[in-house]
């Protein structure tokens, strides 16, 4: 087994047609069927059904699968980790981040990190809270910054670095947007705007609005933090924002509000793997995150 067969067997089930890969590789079609014919020659199974120009995994192909993208991702480190340990300071940090945490946050550490370390390279990736333990899990990033921090999982490794403050995000002219501070349950009534049902946000939200006695009237949606302010800015409703969303980035036609009784909450950290080692450059960064965050919690006090 060659690993340029993987990468063509990879790359063919990721696209279901063999022409489409072979364009994505810049290889001949021929080559490309040659490899897969040869490789399931080797194992003695047929890893895709053909079905004319298209093709898709059998059942065992999928198993396959599975394991050959684990394999891959294994190589790819092991390659970058003999380039890093030659100058760690040189390397690249592949991180994942929620969105919620792509306004503020993470600018700041990435811009407060290549203040020391100037030529390391970041390779960002977005996604859902849900999204990001799967690639930390299967390899696809060695860390993620995430919201709230998973503390339950045996294959993770999670670490807290904050906790930070849910509030209220009203439009300028609202009724309430003169008071200083707002009971959850003020907001009863209240159009809300929302991430969409399977995001982790709206779930710690709509569960504190529970706990006070009562189920919030989501009647707008968006997956984008910058798009739900959006929305409350032309008046469309309120939402309830992570405070850290709205530094320097609050829309003009709007107002914030600190929540009471309860104060809504949750917590902001970092997820490793807790079965294999962090690159020598991204070891670096993850140290100097946990240092960043507690030097400014020793600031806070």
């Amino acid at each position: 087994m060659e690993l340029r067969q993987i990468k063509y067997f990879i790359e063919v089930a990721k696209r279901e047609h063999v022409t489409d890969a072979a364009n994505h590789l810049h290889v001949a079609q021929s080559a490309v069927s040659r490899q897969i014919a040869k490789l399931e020659e080797e194992l003695g199974v047929s890893l895709f059904i053909r079905e004319g120009r298209n093709v898709r995994l059998t059942p065992i192909g999928e198993i396959f699968l599975k394991h050959m993208e684990q394999a891959i991702h294994v190589i790819e480190d092991a390659e970058q980790v003999i380039h890093e340990y030659t100058d760690p300071e040189k390397g690249t940090i592949h991180i994942g981040f929620v969105s919620t945490l792509a306004l503020y946050i993470l600018p700041t550490l990435i811009s407060a990190f290549r203040r020391n370390y100037p030529e390391v390279k970041f390779k960002l990736v977005q996604g859902n809270y849900y999204e990001l333990k799967n690639y930390v899990l299967k390899g696809k990033t060695n860390m993620a910054l995430l919201a709230p921090v998973p503390m339950d999982e045996t294959r993770l490794q999670g670490k807290v670095l904050s906790t930070e403050k849910v509030v209220a995000l009203l439009p300028l002219n609202h009724p309430k947007a003169n008071q200083r501070a707002l009971q959850l349950t003020d907001l009863r009534d209240e159009s809300f705007i929302m991430f969409p049902e399977g995001f982790i946000l709206r779930r710690i939200l709509v569960q504190a609005c529970e706990q006070v006695g009562f189920t919030p009237n989501v009647t707008s949606e968006g997956d984008d933090i910058d798009a739900l302010k959006g929305l409350v800015s032309a008046g469309l409703g309120i939402s309830l924002v992570p405070e850290s969303t709205l530094v320097d980035n609050q829309p003009r036609a709007t107002v914030r509000i600190p929540l009471i009784d309860p104060v809504v909450t949750r917590t902001v950290g970092m997820i490793i793997p807790a079965d294999r080692e962090l690159l020598p450059t991204e070891k670096i960064f993850y140290e100097f995150v946990v240092d960043f965050f507690s030097r400014l919690e020793q600031f806070k006090q």
